[in-house]
């Protein structure tokens, strides 16, 4: 581990949940008071969340970062802090969201590990089920975060089955600088890890906890399954999607899960973005408080909107919202969370002013509905597909009817589901990684505060570079093609 890395990790276990600690010596990374009492292990359960909605992770800087690399926000203010070299795809191996995203994910990684190593030493100070529901929630945390990276710093799964260099693959705890070098694991590698780890989530997970809040940012067993839908869609192992979607999608409409979490679409979708969603539609949400914000300049609010952000990214009219659900006469809900204001328009699926508060949406039902009809139409089952694709869309416009070409052959209809991602998702972080899986470009685009061409599958640019402290600690690392 590199010593930026490890630093910055102390810095990050000795300053979580405090309240709980004290007056616990806050001098080193994993001690056995940590884990003294039944109280304490929850404090640090609670830590590995904390730790994976680190601003710079996926409290975050993840989510605005795929989606300044796509088509569908301009930039408004030109300003390194706020991602102008992301925008423009002028990021190099120093630059600081490369650096910074790579090392707040390998430190959460790095603090699951430890506290998997702690809880062994103290499972004794809690109920076996107990010591299960967190060993499981580790698991997930950590396919969650090797998931995010290998899709952010190594080629896409699709373009060789995964055949070339991913990530170092960290499975145990690091509590010096000792262990530095590690090479490179295979895409393929790390992605089976992130499946194992999933397997083992579900298994182990508990099928809900006693209230909303806690099903909507707790991992459980529908989780670790709605994950397995993302992942298996990015390896383009649709059979698998649908296996897995099959186990929290009823048969046929009105979708719902079964068993577990009653997880079904919200009947109006801009409930969704009340900024404290925990409602049915919520698998896996990240909660924030004013204790326990993201901090202006890392904020979805303050990106996107234009009061109460800071109006840093405004939507392009030629991207996502240049199709019809959001003209003027349309009756698709979807197009109240866009709001113009001085002439331009400005997503406000997150609205809450500062410290920016808004629940951060890492998995909600719809998209488990759209990998579920995406797997449903490349494998050719049309009618499930379709039902799939009109409940998203009929939620939003209850009488909208899709044009028959757009539906007849495999082609049109998946392409169709591909739009209505677009639409149903914008702004959540899966513009990029959708079309990374899919192997198109980044599009281009124009702005009256700079211009940023689009990027060739083929280009070293398509993927972020390996960050240059991980080249210079670990040896045995190697950059990029």
């Amino acid at each position: 581990m590199n010593k930026l890395l490890f630093l910055f990790l102390i810095i990050v276990f000795t300053s979580c949940d405090k309240e709980l600690l004290e007056p616990v010596p806050e001098t080193s990374i994993s001690g056995g008071n940590a884990f003294e009492t039944p109280e304490r292990i929850l404090a640090q359960v609670n830590g590995l969340y904390a730790a994976v909605k680190n601003p710079q992770f996926l409290g975050g800087r993840y989510t605005i970062y795929q989606e300044l690399r796509a088509d569908d926000f301009i930039m408004n203010k030109p300003n390194a802090q706020t991602g102008q070299l992301t925008w423009g795809h002028t990021v190099n191996s120093s630059t600081a969201e490369v650096e910074n995203l790579w090392s707040s994910g390998y430190a959460a990684i790095n603090r699951i590990h430890i506290f998997l190593e702690g809880l062994e030493t103290a499972k004794e100070k809690i109920s076996d089920s107990l010591y299960q529901n967190y060993r499981a929630e580790a698991f997930f945390l950590r396919g969650l975060a090797y998931f995010l990276l290998v899709q952010q710093y190594a080629r896409p799964y699709v373009e060789d089955n995964g055949a070339g260099p991913g990530l170092p693959l960290r499975l145990g705890a690091e509590k010096s600088s000792q262990n530095n070098d590690l090479a490179r694991s295979s895409v393929a590698a790390v992605y089976a890890q992130v499946l194992s780890d999933l397997d083992a989530a579900e298994a182990g997970l508990p099928l809900k906890y006693a209230t909303a809040s806690l099903n909507a940012t707790r991992a459980h067993k529908n989780a670790a399954i709605a994950l397995k839908t993302r992942v298996y869609l990015a390896q383009g192992a649709y059979e698998q999607v649908k296996t897995e979607a099959a186990k929290i999608v009823s048969t046929a409409a009105p979708f719902s899960a079964a068993s577990g979490v009653a997880h079904k679409l919200e009947a109006n979708v801009t409930a969704v973005f009340s900024g404290s969603y925990t409602g049915p539609e919520a698998v896996f949400f990240l909660p924030m408080n004013a204790q326990d914000g993201p901090g202006g300049q890392n904020a979805l609010s303050y990106y996107f909107t234009f009061n109460p952000g800071n109006a840093e990214y405004f939507l392009n009219t030629a991207g996502t919202v240049a199709k019809p659900a959001f003209s003027p006469s349309s009756n698709d809900a979807r197009k109240n969370l866009v709001v113009t204001q001085q002439g331009e328009l400005w997503l406000y699926k997150y609205k809450m002013p500062s410290p920016y508060t808004d629940y951060i949406p890492v998995i909600r039902y719809a998209e488990v509905l759209l990998n579920y009809a995406e797997a449903a139409a490349r494998t050719g089952d049309v009618a499930k597909a379709t039902a799939l694709l009109y409940a998203i869309r009929n939620r939003a416009d209850a009488s909208y009817t899709f044009a028959h070409s757009g539906l007849e052959t495999k082609e049109a209809l998946v392409s169709t589901i591909l739009e209505e991602r677009r639409i149903e998702l914008l702004g959540e972080g899966f513009r990029v990684p959708d079309l990374l899986r899919t192997l198109q470009p980044l599009p281009g685009k124009i702005g009256n505060a700079g211009t940023s061409p689009a990027v060739q599958p083929s280009e070293s640019r398509y993927i972020w570079p390996i960050p240059a402290n991980e080249l210079s600690t670990n040896t045995l690392m190697v950059p990029n093609p």
